[in-house]
């Protein structure tokens, strides 16, 4: 869909005028030959309509872009009409009944060209002779001089044209007398609608007619200027902006060009059904679960900005990241107070956004158990999200449940927030893996039955989360982070028990009582400048994270984690078994621990998200860790890609510094290489990941995960 105006500069297209005025009785030889000075318009143009443009490019995923076309109330075209006074042929209210006079032919003795204002360079003067058809010792008629004045206003060199014609012996010798335009020193844009102000800076404008400042306006010339002007508001993505009028030079040397540029009136959102109509059965509106602005604020290009086709990409993107749509369309209408305006309109067809799934079954850790989940993304029809799970068996009582607000109402920073409470249980790595079992003490020794510490953790907390830049539609921005959070920490066996030590009479707790308090003051801070969130070839990913904690409870923890990551990519094309991107991926990683350092709080290293060819948490548990990641992407088939990828991670010794020594206890290396190869599938639930491999041990694994890590 395209808004279109069109200028087409066609030269300074003007009638002679007059061509057929009579001389004085004296002259008899000239009468019928003089013209009256032609005036020429700069704002002689023709507007024209060529087919709308799509906009092209899927904007998102299963977008549909609706095509419409729109046009505009243009201004009125000055046509210059031949003076007809004195002269019946040619005033078209003459009557058709009275006889034209005979166009009388007359010998031509000597032509002459002469300036009216200054003069007239060689080049010029051979320029008007050469295009010219009248030549002495021929005769020549009023219609052959007019032909001669549009051949000379074709050059686009001069503003007025007058054909003199004076008795000379048997015949008359012409002189053609020429004005030149005034020089050009400034162009200056005005806006439609008036009291705008114009997108292209004045330097730019500058630049496209720096060669013509200075010098004689030449009309083909300035239609050339006038040409790039459009081309240069379609590069920057004003694609509806259009030059529509030329005003004459001033005196000054100044000439203003009338831009209707495209400034959007209005935002609408249009509810569609799943047949894509907007009406149902009844001939009533679809009415939309989601409040439009939740949709408009999503959106960059707002009432009084111009339209722009890069920034309404990003704004579509935005909305179809916020999880209601199953398909997004874009339709442009003329402005209702203004047709320079344009009134945008946002078509969308929503999607079901709550799900209920209940389960059940037997676990060796939890018995006999059923769950049921929840989730809503658009609770309210504010795009809030909330979720829960819960899970009852015979031994405990398991749940998780968060709310999200991704804008806060009201809010110009696009602050959102986060609210969960848990109570989770799992199999810490850090007690796991490694090549000795070490294992919680048998209730039956010397029987044994190789428990691995469950580690319980039931709390809550509230993160806010704000792009820095002042720009809620800032892609490249930083985006900080602030939290708080509480746990309480609980070391169990399989049956819920409290275990206090592992079998080798290593602590399992920071109070040594098998449960310890967490308070914990989260801060965050990234730079997200990938060209992609979901299929990144180029540009990098930076995070960095403090948590301190508050010390409380029995276990008084004074911890300090500083966690940071780096990820770089870098576009390839080397195997190209079919299209799609290509990349390399380079990714370093490290984190300390300073005070305090519970032993399930410490660093785990090893398996499908770490070192890949060691089973998780195989490699080192550590106070500190460095890891480091190189991988090649690429596509194979259809939905199918691959991977090439070496994998480093070390605890830099630190091991030894968690209490109990975790690490060394189950004989952890403390580092370890990985590499191999692996498959990409992408399906709904994301790139599903099958990686085969091995590590400096001379082992060697299959090992699957969902979504790539970074």
């Amino acid at each position: 869909m395209k808004l279109y105006s069109k200028l087409i500069f066609v030269g300074i297209f003007a009638s002679a005028g007059n061509i057929n005025s009579a001389m004085a009785a004296s002259d008899p030889n000239a009468a019928g030959l003089e013209t009256s000075a032609t005036k020429i318009d700069l704002n002689a143009v023709v507007m024209a309509d060529p087919p709308a443009i799509q906009l092209k490019q899927p904007l998102v995923a299963r977008q549909s872009i609706k095509k419409s076309k729109v046009r505009v109330k243009r201004p009125p075209v000055k046509k210059i009409q031949p003076s007809t006074k004195g002269n019946p042929s040619l005033n078209p209210n003459s009557s058709s009944e009275q006889a034209a006079p005979e166009d009388k032919k007359v010998l031509i003795t000597g032509i002459d060209v002469q300036s009216a204002n200054g003069q007239l360079s060689p080049e010029m003067r051979a320029k008007i002779l050469q295009a010219i058809t009248s030549k002495v010792g021929q005769a020549a008629t009023s219609e052959q001089l007019q032909q001669d004045v549009n051949a000379i206003q074709a050059l686009g060199a001069f503003e007025s044209i007058k054909v003199q014609p004076q008795q000379s012996g048997k015949g008359v010798k012409l002189t053609y007398l020429v004005s030149t335009f005034g020089t050009l020193r400034k162009i200056n844009i005005q806006t439609l609608p008036a009291g705008t102000s114009t997108v292209i800076p004045q330097a730019d404008l500058d630049e496209l007619f720096k060669g013509q400042y200075g010098q004689t306006l030449n009309a083909a010339d300035f239609q050339e200027g006038v040409k790039k002007l459009n081309q240069l508001y379609k590069d920057k993505g004003y694609e509806l902006a259009q030059v529509v009028n030329v005003e004459n030079m001033t005196a000054d040397g100044s000439v203003t060009l009338t831009v209707a540029e495209g400034v959007i009136e209005e935002v609408q959102v249009e509810f569609l059904n799943k047949e894509r109509k907007a009406v149902d059965d009844k001939g009533k509106p679809i009415v939309g679960a989601t409040r439009e602005f939740i949709i408009t604020r999503e959106a960059e290009s707002k009432a009084g900005k111009v339209y722009n086709r890069k920034t309404i990409q990003k704004d579509l993107q935005r909305i179809y990241a916020l999880g209601l749509f199953e398909d997004l369309g874009l339709k442009f209408a003329p402005g209702k107070d203004d047709p320079s305006k344009v009134v945008l309109q946002i078509s969308v067809i929503e999607r079901k956004t709550g799900s209920i799934v209940a389960g059940g079954g037997v676990s060796s850790s939890n018995g006999l158990f059923g769950s049921l989940s929840y989730q809503e993304q658009n609770l309210g029809g504010n795009a809030q999200k909330i979720g829960g799970e819960v899970q009852l068996g015979t031994r405990e009582l398991l749940f998780d449940a968060n709310f999200t607000d991704p804008w806060i109402a009201g809010d110009p920073n696009r602050t959102s927030y986060t609210v969960n409470l848990f109570q989770r249980r799992s199999q810490s790595l850090v007690f796991d893996g490694g090549l000795n079992g070490t294992f919680l003490p048998s209730p039956n020794p010397p029987d044994t039955d190789k428990q691995v510490p469950r580690v319980v953790r039931s709390g809550g907390g509230i993160t806010f989360s704000r792009p820095l830049s002042g720009d809620p539609y800032s892609d490249g921005g930083w985006r900080a982070t602030a939290g708080l959070q509480y746990q309480k920490i609980a070391i169990q066996d399989k049956d819920g028990a409290t275990a206090l030590q592992d079998s080798a009479g290593n602590d399992l707790s920071f109070s040594k009582t098998g449960q310890d308090d967490l308070l914990l003051v989260q801060l965050g801070l990234s730079q997200d400048l990938r060209n992609s969130v979901t299929d990144p070839t180029q540009g990098s990913l930076f995070r960095v994270s403090l948590d301190k904690s508050i010390p409380i409870g029995a276990a008084n923890i004074n911890l300090t984690r500083l966690r940071g990551s780096f990820t770089q990519y870098v576009p390839v094309s080397l195997i190209n078994l079919d299209k799609g991107s290509q990349a390399f991926v380079f990714n370093v990683q490290g984190g300390t621990v300073l005070g305090d350092i519970p032993p399930y709080e410490a660093f785990s290293l090893g398996g499908v998200t770490s070192v890949r060819g060691y089973d998780d948490g195989a490699v080192g548990s550590g106070k500190s860790f460095l890891q480091a990641t190189a991988e090649y992407r690429f596509p194979i088939f259809s939905i199918v890609g691959g991977t090439l990828f070496a994998d480093y991670g070390t605890d830099l010794g630190t091991g030894i510094d968690v209490p109990g020594n975790p690490a060394a206890t189950r004989g952890k290396p403390g580092s370890g290489f990985g590499y191999g190869a692996g498959v990409r599938i992408n399906s709904p639930l994301g790139p599903l990941r099958l990686d085969f491999g091995l590590n400096d041990k001379g082992e060697s694994r299959i090992q699957f995960g969902i979504a790539e890590r970074f």
